[in-house]
């Protein structure tokens, strides 16, 4: 598939294999970094995590005005707020707001969901309340951790049919790489975890995925025509004809993800902070972490046999 954008050349020989043992150190010691801060400092748990209370209401006689109800709730002084607005069952449309969990136990929460009725009035209608403990969110925290793992566990599966066990192996390396860099990235910055995080994890794995199996493609095919190139030249010279493609890929989902940071209001700024982060550490990953472990597997142009004249054909970057 030819690009008509070329911010990269396409005759580029930049010998990224130098560069594996420096790469390999730095993102080791910045991925127990990440570790380390997620671990003992953590990120912002939102209240999916955290528990808390949600009310569902309604505005009555007056259309949703989800910036007057924010900051109507940002002023109560009730912690984490979250503010959205969701459809009803009688297609019309109400407004869920998610309380953090109110220190002070069960007399507190009661006390906040009064200070909320009292805010609002009789200008809204309360259609629901309901407390959500620390075991549920104990509960989603694990079905997320789950949901990671069957992930995981899938591209492992398929990378290891579509190529060889050696694919497989640095495709998990890399996934989990960006994974552990991106929860650093959350606790570092303190940004809000919450389900919303889960989905941008997953959706980071399958961006981070898709530009490392075009580079393991591209690899794969150039291990059939040049049998007896040394195994660091051939994954440079590999790495070098997909950099065009890599590099337009991730500018164009990078400016899309800017868009809807700079206008996509206060709601989404946390995920789509994350989402930029994670596409930026996938294209590393796939250069510098996927490529280059092939080596330390011993990965030999003989376990894809070819016919040993095959001519190259015009590198498609």
């Amino acid at each position: 598939m030819k690009f008509p954008i070329r911010l990269i050349p396409d005759d580029t020989h930049i010998p990224f294999m130098r560069l594996r043992v420096v790469n390999f150190t730095i993102s080791g010691v910045l991925s127990v970094l990440s570790i380390i801060l997620f671990v003992f400092i953590g990120p912002d748990y939102g209240i999916d995590f955290r528990g808390g209370t949600i009310i569902e209401v309604k505005p009555i006689n007056q259309p949703v005005d989800l910036a007057s109800i924010r900051s109507t709730m940002t002023g109560l002084g009730l912690g984490d707020v979250q503010v959205t607005e969701v459809s009803d069952v009688d297609g019309g449309t109400s407004v869920l707001i998610r309380i953090q969990q109110q220190e002070g136990g069960e007399e507190a929460q009661q006390a906040a969901i009064a200070q909320v009725r009292d805010a609002f009035g009789d200008s809204m209608e309360f259609r629901r309340v309901e407390i959500v403990g620390p075991r549920v969110s104990s509960e989603l925290a694990f079905n997320g951790i789950i949901g990671m793992i069957v992930a995981l566990t899938g591209i492992l599966i398929y990378i290891w049919f579509r190529f060889e066990w050696q694919f497989a192996v640095g495709a998990i390396t890399s996934t989990v790489h960006d994974l552990v860099m991106t929860l650093g990235f959350f606790a570092l910055f303190q940004l809000e975890f919450n389900l919303a995080s889960i989905a941008a994890l997953l959706t980071i794995v399958g961006y981070s995925l898709n530009d490392t199996v075009v580079v393991y493609d591209r690899i794969r095919e150039t291990l059939r025509k040049y049998k007896k190139m040394p195994l660091p030249d051939l994954i440079d010279r590999a790495i070098n004809e997909t950099l065009s493609r890599t590099t337009v890929t991730s500018l164009t989902t990078l400016i899309a993800l800017m868009s809807l940071y700079l206008f996509g209001g206060e709601v989404i700024s946390d995920f789509v902070l994350a989402m930029m982060f994670g596409v930026l550490i996938g294209t590393y990953s796939s250069i510098f972490i996927a490529a280059p472990i092939l080596i330390y597997f011993k990965l030999r142009p003989s376990d894809l046999s070819t016919d040993e004249g095959e001519k190259p054909k015009p590198a498609e970057a």
